[in-house]
């Protein structure tokens, strides 16, 4: 065994003979960036070797540090093999940091009708001449109260063990909670005395990366916090390809756990904010991906990710939330919602479900980007669904200086079209460390219409000015210069990088026409075009046309739905009546796969121009470009 200590902070650990570094670090409980899933793609695993023996192939992987970081020992964690006893340091700019988690979800009232409800009796105590069992005569009671018909009602054994107890100690004043589950009505809860103004919902989107929690009222309707965290997963592999073969490697129940760990911390958080006993939380409805919800019940997702990519289950689930730990009401409910296939889950069942077009006639399009991506087309009629990888480069991996919407990163940014000198902004204003996802695609569009790129996205060397310049590998644009960074070099962006960022927007451009010609109908026949999630809402829908990352259309037809999975889970959680409908909507999606669809590579190839190899499908790009050809002579 070799002894790896961390630094700072000296955590220690003893690993085998050709361990990486990073996972000696996770082993270690330390939570390193690994964008890519540990492939050596993005760089962002940063360590250097302070003392001992290590392997690393710096011919490699040396492009991503300069020779004087290479001097002090820079590497890669995950491409860095351990030989000997090590001191390594790491960098706090290659830990997970705190991020901008999107918790907005569309702010529209809903109608309460929730499937949880309490009932206050004061019941007569039984008599030689009323000898009527506990039970019957505390649901006779509930139903005299306005509840359920008696004989519709059920009670589970660990609430039977109380009832006798709670009903005589409490001088036969109880309340009764009554969920409607299916199958019929179940008594999750007794209390003594009247605790009816005491029923708290969750509804819960469980992301890959993060965790929101939305804390309900059901007896008002009112929402009374909002919580958000990591999925502590991540410790386990960025991407879910990476978890998935985590889990096959016997790692499934530490997955299961994580993601009961990760609910719990939010809901907790939730819950002191709002002053609120947990035993009072009755109901939690969770909106994730299909390999998520898999993990968190502790089902097996192996299989989703070989062919022929099935599920083990597709369809809405309610179990209690106690057999798998969640920190509420140990009888409450457990609600997922349903999904189309291994790729379209619950959480796109809820940005449908929080944008509303199941329910029109219009057409409209959904997009939803991260890692991977979704997109569905259709109205109340008919939906065409698909998904793909849209690569790290748009969430910043694979782009030297991209990085997570941290503290730091530049979220927004223009380019003058004379002096060429960005303007832009920092999520928390301070100085700028790298650059978002959103930056991204403001830095794209930005580049072509000054013409420093051509549509093929090669920089235009010649051009005399001190922010372009060539190197020993590519040519690259100056976004701040080093004095003016917190990390002591010039942030820029290359021409490598701006190849990966075509090549992730190409495939969400050529996904949408995919669709499209699939149902037969143009983009003049989209009516609306919706963006959900974190890289949506924060994205410039100008400049996400300029560069053809989606079809053009009239720039207000463009909106945002903020955080959809939450929206959708909260109109799930509030309004039952909304759950009904959720089958309906997943089992009414055609679901298209992309390898298999021949026409798609086509689109992919016609997508990889900026917008797109026919200028005439974006009217609005195409005359920007001439101003730009004019401007230039």
């Amino acid at each position: 065994m070799r002894t790896v200590t961390f630094l700072p902070g000296y955590r220690k650990i003893d690993v085998e003979r050709g361990t990486t570094i990073l996972d000696a670090a996770q082993r270690a409980g330390l939570n390193i960036n690994v964008v890519c899933g540990g492939q050596g793609k993005c760089g962002k695993c940063v360590v250097f070797i302070q003392s001992g023996r290590t392997e690393f192939d710096v011919q490699k992987y040396g492009r991503f540090f300069s020779d004087q970081e290479l001097a002090k020992g820079a590497c890669l964690a995950c491409e860095t093999f351990v030989q000997g006893d090590l001191h390594v340091i790491i960098p706090e700019s290659t830990l997970i940091q705190e991020q901008k988690i999107l918790v907005d979800g569309q702010d529209k009232p809903i109608e309460l009708r929730p499937s949880v409800k309490k009932y206050y009796v004061e019941l007569q105590p039984p008599s030689l001449s009323d000898p009527s069992p506990d039970l019957s005569r505390l649901l006779w009671g509930i139903q005299k109260s306005g509840g359920p018909i008696a004989e519709k009602m059920y009670a589970p054994l660990e609430v039977l063990r109380v009832i006798p107890g709670i009903l005589r100690h409490s001088e036969w004043k109880v309340t009764g909670t009554i969920a409607l589950v299916p199958g019929g009505y179940r008594l999750v809860d007794l209390q003594e005395n009247d605790t009816s103004k005491r029923v708290y919902g969750a509804a819960v989107d469980l992301g890959s990366t993060t965790i929101v929690v939305y804390l309900w009222d059901l007896v008002t309707g009112k929402m009374v916090s909002i919580a958000s965290n990591y999925n502590k997963q991540i410790s386990c592999g960025e991407d879910i390809l990476a978890r998935v073969n985590f889990a096959r490697k016997n790692g499934l129940d530490r997955l299961q756990a994580l993601a009961v760990e990760s609910i719990n911390q939010a809901l907790t958080a939730a819950s002191n904010t709002a002053g609120i006993d947990r035993e009072d939380i009755y109901e939690v409805v969770v909106a994730g991906n299909t390999v998520m919800t898999h993990m968190l019940l502790g089902i097996d997702p192996a299989y989703m990710i070989a062919e022929p990519y099935v599920p083990v289950v597709r369809r809405a689930l309610s179990v209690a939330s106690g057999r798998i730990g969640i920190a509420c009401n140990p009888n409450g409910g457990l609600f997922l919602f349903p999904a189309v296939s291994d790729f379209i889950g619950g959480d796109i069942i809820a940005d449908i479900l929080a944008c509303g077009m199941a329910d029109r006639e219009e057409i409209s399009l959904l997009i939803d980007i991260g890692t991977n991506f979704e997109v569905v087309l259709g109205n109340r009629e008919w939906m065409f669904a698909c998904a793909g990888a849209a690569g790290p480069a748009l969430e910043g991996g694979e782009v030297l200086f991209g990085m997570r919407a941290n503290p730091g990163a530049i979220e927004k940014i223009a380019i003058d079209p004379v002096t060429l000198d960005p303007r832009y902004s920092t999520i928390n204003g301070i100085r700028p460390r790298g650059i978002c996802g959103s930056g991204l695609i403001d830095l794209l569009a930005g580049l072509l219409t000054a013409c420093i790129i051509d549509r093929t996205g090669h920089i235009n060397t010649g051009i005399d000015n001190p922010r372009i310049r060539k190197t020993a590998h590519f040519p690259e644009f100056v976004i701040v210069w080093a004095r003016e960074t917190d990390i002591g070099k010039d942030i820029v962006i290359t021409e490598n990088d701006i190849k990966n960022l075509i090549m992730s927007k190409a495939s969400i451009h050529a996904a949408c026409v995919t669709l499209m010609k699939q149902a037969g109908v143009t983009h003049k026949e989209v009516s609306t075009i919706y963006f959900a999630g974190a890289f949506g809402n924060y994205l410039d829908k100008k400049n996400a046309t300029t560069i053809g990352l989606i079809p053009e259309i009239a720039i207000g037809q463009i909106k945002n739905i903020g955080n959809g999975a939450i929206a959708g889970a909260n109109i799930a959680l509030v309004n039952r009546r909304a759950r009904k409908i959720l089958d309906e909507i997943a089992y009414r999606i055609a679901y298209i796969e992309l390898n298999a669809e021949p026409s798609f590579m086509d689109e992919y190839t016609s997508s990889t121009f900026l917008p797109h190899t026919d200028l005439t499908l974006f009217p609005m790009v195409q005359e920007q470009l001439e101003s730009c050809r004019v401007r230039r002579g």
